[in-house]
């Protein structure tokens, strides 16, 4: 009865009806903070890391290969001089809180301090997690993110330095949350058997998460260097992204760390954010599984036409994978994701996925260019391939993304504290109407 009058309620409301379009261009204001070309309102300053898809000559826009920057280094340099490194993101995650590439000795004791932070507080996992488990871990990893408020002895100190400890301390604890939200999920929702580890110090970040998260803890030095690149290609991605921008916005008046990354989970949880690989993979198994890992390149673009007419998958109308609010011709995170999936797919036997994989990536991008798309493929495209390869499972996808981004959230965090410092107040521009009150007796 209750849910039946506020729908009725809602449904004779006059003040959700549309706000015109023609409102929006006549008070100039951009629709998510969009301009008129699809580029980003700016919003701040930055020497955190800088996302690059397009330049300005002679006053227009032009698309160019996509580069991401972090602290004024590529992605790609990052990558390619890790080589067979196991600590690639712990390096990554240096870089971008202090702003220069560490020595071995700065390196060896910066991973020596996020070692010492991996254990969680004594019973914080039985009386945080173990008895409240969440259907959702994102919405797990916010609770315990905000319950580990509770144990820091001055968790309202919001110095530029004490939240860098803070900070540092959420991020050598995330794995070990996420990893612990899902095996509490699975034993209370799913009626699985409950194993837990506990983290190993001398493991990195990216062995750790693969040591939790199997029964038997065992996995290959491939396999660690494999989901060491995808957290150190999502560690940041400028600060106009949703995630980290709510980050900041929630810094910027004032309150503690923990609220700020709580939101910044929120935000990246949403499937048009970060649980947008999530929507991916399954979009791909969906296709794999209506057409065949040998299907031909017509059969392909007749599953590709269902999809944009709304009529396979979720019937959105959107081909996961493909296409970025900045990038324009390619994502270097996508590139080189593409080449670390290959060299694992032909170690574990399963090249005819990954060649199937990159021939639908060739035929959509084709395919929509002739609709007058040219989109290239996403971090995203490729990301379920390597997880499932990892034999991580799917609602782990968005979480995982969570400890990378860490470093990236911390880092724009102190930035804004130091430079900016003023809380964020845009304004919006009121186009209702003026009214009366009107007495409760003659309504």
């Amino acid at each position: 009865m209750n849910n039946l009058f506020i729908a009725q309620t809602f449904g004779k409301s006059s003040n959700y009806t549309d706000i015109p379009n023609h409102l929006f261009k006549e008070h100039d204001v951009k629709k998510g903070l969009r301009n008129e070309d699809g580029t980003g309102v700016i919003v701040g300053l930055t020497r955190v890391s800088d996302v690059v898809g397009y330049e300005y000559q002679n006053g227009e826009k032009v698309n160019v290969p996509g580069k991401l920057y972090y602290r004024g280094i590529e992605i790609s340099d990052l990558v390619n001089g890790k080589g067979n490194d196991r600590y690639g993101y712990e390096e990554t995650s240096f870089l971008l809180l202090f702003g220069y590439l560490p020595s071995d000795k700065e390196l060896k004791d910066f991973t020596t301090v996020l070692q010492q932070f991996y254990p969680l507080p004594n019973e914080f996992f039985e009386r945080n997690m173990l008895r409240t488990p969440s259907k959702n871990l994102m919405n797990s990893l916010q609770k315990s993110i905000l319950a580990l408020y509770d144990y820091d002895n001055d968790p309202d100190n919001t110095d530029p330095y004490q939240i860098l400890l803070k900070g540092i301390n959420i991020l050598a604890k995330l794995p070990t949350l996420a990893v612990y939200a899902y095996q509490s999920k699975i034993h209370y929702y799913d009626r699985e058997s409950l194993v837990i580890h506990y983290p190993k110090p001398e493991y990195s970040i990216a062995e750790n998460i693969l040591y939790l998260l199997r029964h038997d803890g065992i996995f290959t030095p491939q396999e660690a260097s494999l989901l060491d690149v995808m957290l150190m290609i999502h560690g940041d991605h400028g600060g106009g992204n949703n995630s980290t921008f709510t980050n900041v916005v929630i810094s910027s008046t004032g309150t503690d760390i923990y609220s700020a990354i709580s939101g910044s989970i929120g935000s990246l949880k949403g499937p048009k954010h970060g649980g947008a690989n999530i929507r991916c993979s399954e979009m791909l198994t969906a296709v794999k599984n209506e057409i065949g890992l040998q299907a031909t390149e017509a059969q392909m673009k007749k599953v590709l036409q269902r999809i944009l007419s709304k009529d396979f998958y979720d019937n959105s109308g959107l081909v996961y994978g493909l296409g970025h609010a900045v990038y324009t011709m390619s994502d270097p995170r996508a590139d080189l994701l593409k080449i670390c999936c290959e060299k694992l797919a032909r170690q574990k036997d399963r090249v005819e996925e990954y060649e199937f994989l990159a021939k639908f990536e060739s035929v959509a991008k084709a395919y929509l260019a002739r609709n007058g798309k040219t989109l290239s493929n996403n971090v995203d495209f490729y990301s379920g391939f390597a997880y499932n390869m990892l034999q991580i499972p799917e609602e782990m996808y968005t979480p995982l993304f969570v400890c990378a981004r860490m470093a990236g959230w911390l880092a724009h965090n102190i930035e804004n504290k130091m430079y900016d410092g003023r809380i964020m107040r845009p304004a919006t521009k009121y186009v209702g109407e003026t009214n009366p009150y009107i007495n409760r007796e003659e309504r």
